[in-house]
């Protein structure tokens, strides 16, 4: 027992002081950068709304706004990366985000509350997850995709730290100076981190014909099949968890639970993610991004199933968060990993660009859709909707693996 504790150890902590240097910096900005932005109306949207006269719904829609804003902004962020590197454009991510910040707490009319997201917008598709990922990539080469799932580990946390502190930081000084404080943490805190404490990108990365050999040999009708698979799957999924993460405080609380226990529940969905994403560390190169879709998926349809049919208290709120939570989990590291099962190294990048079009689009509107049916209907038809898209997911990623299988199955001569 001791010996496997000691490799489990081994795998998942011990790695080259430049590599651990990487992950250290991006989990702070990642952090930093999504509990202050996406995560923050979790918190602070019904309290900003009654202040500006605004619906729930308006003031949610700046998560529309920041979605759309980075899936349109995503191909010239393909092309900036490119072209200066990834930590120019994660510093210029840092400005841009305090800057939209700076907007908000200035903020008395929708006008500018829609201009400070757009701007907030623009920092998501400059510094948010893909961004941070070909930081990693450049750095770690082939390697770089247990550094990614490393990463995910520390960026679940986002909401888990900055719920809390955001609630207290509105609490005692009122929403403007939370908005001036997370802006201050973008300049102070991100912004030396990429320009400074970032390890330089590897000069080369000479991978030879293993960067352009594919997981399984797909036809080119077969890989555009493959992709839009990929596509709807993982845009229902992530349509699913962006847009109801917001409203989970409010979902407990129609529930019945009272406002600190639904804080507590809500924050602890980024602690349960982060033991969900930990599983694939453990499995290692065992691990199947396949299969790790179809449990997450399957353990978010059973939550919200059972919350939906089997009535509400406290058992059964904190059983409900821990399968959310944990599905949620392993599904953000498998939406990540997922283009690698059907498409070569060398083509990652682009596929993973060409999927997070649908996927922002579908987070740009699933907080807006959800903020409005929760506050008008409730949570029975919220949950409702919910499980019926999971389970169309989990059809779609059921065709995914029995590619999979099909392809493994045919000699290679036969292609």
């Amino acid at each position: 027992m001791s010996s496997a504790l000691k490799s489990v150890s081994a795998r998942m902590f011990k790695f080259p002081l430049r590599s651990a240097k990487t992950i250290a910096v991006l989990a702070v900005s990642q952090i930093i950068g999504w509990g202050t932005t996406f995560d923050m109306l979790g918190v602070m949207g019904r309290v900003v709304g009654p202040d500006l006269g605004l619906p729930n719904e308006v003031v949610f829609a700046g998560l529309t706004v920041m979605m759309v804003v980075s899936a349109i902004a995503g191909p010239a962020t393909g092309r900036w990366l490119a072209r200066f590197g990834a930590a120019r454009v994660l510093a210029a991510s840092s400005v841009t985000f305090a800057t939209g910040l700076l907007m908000l707490a200035a903020t008395h009319g929708v006008v500018l509350y829609a201009a400070a997201w757009i701007v907030v917008g623009l920092g998501g598709a400059l510094g948010l997850s893909a961004p941070a990922y070909t930081a990693v990539v450049e750095r770690e080469g082939l390697n770089g995709s247990r550094i990614i799932a490393i990463l995910m580990l520390f960026t679940g946390l986002s909401a888990t730290l900055f719920w809390p502190v955001l609630t207290l930081v509105t609490d005692a000084y009122g929403w403007r100076i939370a908005f001036i404080f997370s802006a201050a943490l973008h300049i102070f805190v991100c912004l030396p981190l990429h320009l400074f404490a970032l390890p330089k990108p590897a000069a080369t990365h000479t991978q030879g014909t293993a960067a352009d050999t594919p997981s399984i040999a797909l036809s080119p009708r077969e890989g555009r099949k493959a992709f839009l698979l990929l596509a709807t799957s993982t845009t229902l999924g992530t349509f699913i968890s962006f847009g109801i993460a917001p409203s989970l405080i409010e979902i407990f609380r129609q529930s019945g639970a009272s406002p600190a226990l639904a804080l507590q529940l809500g924050s602890a969905r980024g602690v349960i993610g982060i033991s969900a994403r930990g599983l694939d560390m453990l499995l290692g190169k065992r691990g199947n991004p396949i299969l790790t879709s179809v449990m997450g998926i399957s353990l978010m349809l059973v939550s919200f199933l059972m919350l939906l049919l089997c009535g509400t208290s406290t058992p059964l709120l904190v059983a409900f968060i821990v399968m959310y939570g944990f599905g949620s989990g392993v599904l953000a590291v498998a939406r990540a990993l997922l283009p690698l099962a059907f498409f070569s190294p060398r083509e990652y990048g682009l596929q993973a660009a060409r999927l997070s079009l649908p996927q922002n689009l579908a987070n740009a509107i699933a907080p807006v859709i959800f903020t409005a049916t929760l506050d008008r209907v409730g949570t029975g038809l919220t949950l409702t909707i919910c499980a019926a898209l999971a389970a169309l997911a989990l059809v779609f990623v059921f065709m995914l693996a029995g590619m999979v299988r099909s392809a493994k199955q045919m000699v290679p001569s036969q292609r």
